[in-house]
């Protein structure tokens, strides 16, 4: 069964773009391959190994960012609340792990996530942890380097 890819209207826009730059790669790697075929012996042609490794790189992208379009589920920003931490909202945190420290995150979906930009893919164990809860509790983030204890602070959309 195929993995459903929660996404904003903005993020699908965005990643519709992706397959068709993928795609007009394809005539510049075909051409790649043509040329190192000519230069002879394929078996030692390193040319041609690095050629269709490229190939086969892009053809696998091709492939998962279509899968991703494929699967993708808007999720509608008017019908979200604040009572709960969900897709697309933005919550306040203090991490009590580290000295109550107040971080900010909009929960996204994976496509959409950047760190630096304070947007938290949903499929990360810090926002797996506070999807669902609501403000002023505590919740309990297992991370690789442990378990990062967090009490809501805000939501807002």
């Amino acid at each position: 069964m195929a993995e459903t890819h929660y996404m904003s209207q903005e993020g699908l826009d965005k990643l519709k773009k992706d397959p068709a730059e993928a795609l007009a790669r394809r005539p510049q790697i075909s051409a790649a391959i043509a040329e190192a075929r000519e230069k002879g012996d394929l078996s030692e042609n390193a040319e041609y190994e690095s050629a269709r490794e490229a190939q086969g790189l892009l053809e696998l992208r091709i492939a998962k960012l279509q899968d991703t379009i494929a699967n993708a589920k808007v999720v509608d920003g008017s019908m979200l609340t604040a009572d709960k931490v969900q897709m697309l909202t933005r919550v306040k945190v203090e991490n009590l792990s580290a000295g109550g420290r107040i971080m900010e995150f909009t929960i996204v979906g994976e496509n959409e996530a950047d760190f630096q930009k304070g947007r938290l893919a949903a499929t990360t164990p810090i926002a797996k942890a506070l999807i669902g809860h609501g403000k002023g509790e505590v919740v309990e983030a297992r991370v690789p380097s442990g378990v990062m204890k967090f009490k809501i602070v805000d939501i807002s959309l």
